[in-house]
C-alpha cells in the first residue's frame, strides 16, 4: 500500500471521467436542476457511464478466467469467474436487460411485483419492501466498507490474510483507491436530490473498474511471473 504509488495512464483517464461526471453534476444541480434530472435519467449519459465501468471490469474478470485456466487453482478460477458474472448481472440489471432499449413489455409477474414495472429484480417487492434497499443498497455498501476500510489494512499487517486473499483472486485496493471512492462518496452527499445516487453508482462503478484492473496485488493475475515460478 505504498504512498509512492504513480498510477497509470488508464487510471488517470479513469480519475480524469470521474473528475468531470461530479464536475458536470454539480454544475447542474446549482444552476439547471431540470438539466441535471435529465443528466442522472434512466438510460441517460450517467446510467450508461455506469454500465460501462461494470462492462468492462467484468470483461477484465472473464479474461483473467480465461487466462489463468491452466495456472490456477480451481477456488482461484471459481472466485475470478463469481466476480465477472456478477459484474455482467449488475451491467445487465441496471439497463433492464435492454427492455428499454428495445421496447420489450414486462411479464405480468413483473408488472405486478416491480416497483417500476421493469424486469429486474433489483426492483422487486417483496413483502411490501424493495429488494433493492435491502440488498442492493443496504448489504452492498456494508461489503463495500469492509471490502475497503478492512481488507487493505489486514492485507498490510496480516500475513495470513496476505496468503488468504492472493490465493482467492481478491483484488486489494490500493491506499489512494479507497481515498478516491470515500471523496466521490461524500461529493455525492451534497447534491441533496433523490435521484444523486445515479453519479454515486456511476463513480463507484468506474473507480471499482480501476480496482480490478490495477490492484495492489496485480501480480496474482499475471499470467508470465505465475509461469516463470512454475
Amino acid at each position: 500500500m505504498s504512498l509512492n504509488y504513480k498510477p497509470h495512464s488508464i487510471e488517470k483517464v479513469i480519475l480524469t471521467v470521474v473528475g468531470l461526471l461530479l464536475a458536470v453534476g454539480f454544475y447542474f444541480y446549482f444552476t439547471n436542476i431540470r438539466q441535471y434530472e435529465e443528466y442522472v435519467k434512466e438510460d441517460g449519459v450517467v446510467e450508461w457511464i455506469t454500465v460501462a465501468g461494470l462492462l468492462m471490469g467484468s470483461i477484465i474478470c472473464f479474461y483473467r478466467f480465461f487466462k489463468l485456466l491452466k495456472l490456477r487453482s480451481a477456488w482461484f478460477l471459481f472466485v475470478t469467474f463469481f466476480v465477472a458474472a456478477f459484474l455482467f448481472f449488475a451491467a445487465g440489471e441496471e439497463i433492464s436487460w435492454g427492455q428499454r432499449i428495445f421496447g420489450i413489455e414486462s411479464s405480468e409477474f413483473f408488472q405486478k411485483n416491480n416497483a417500476q414495472g421493469e424486469t429486474n429484480l433489483h426492483n422487486l417487492v417483496v413483502g411490501g419492501k424493495k429488494i433493492n434497499k435491502i440488498i442492493f443498497s443496504i448489504g452492498l455498501v456494508a461489503v463495500l466498507a469492509i471490502y475497503l476500510l478492512v481488507f487493505p489494512l489486514l492485507y498490510r499487517y496480516s500475513r495470513g490474510f496476505q496468503k488468504f486473499a492472493d490465493q482467492s483472486a481478491i483484488p486489494i485496493p490500493r491506499f489512494y483507491h479507497v481515498v478516491c471512492i470515500s471523496t466521490v462518496f461524500l461529493l455525492t452527499e451534497l447534491m441533496r436530490h433523490g435521484k444523486r445516487a445515479e453519479i454515486l453508482e456511476a463513480g463507484e462503478a468506474l473507480l471499482i473498474l480501476m480496482i480490478l484492473a490495477f490492484p495492489l496485488n496485480k501480480w496474482i493475475f499475471e499470467k508470465k511471473k505465475l509461469e516463470e515460478s512454475k
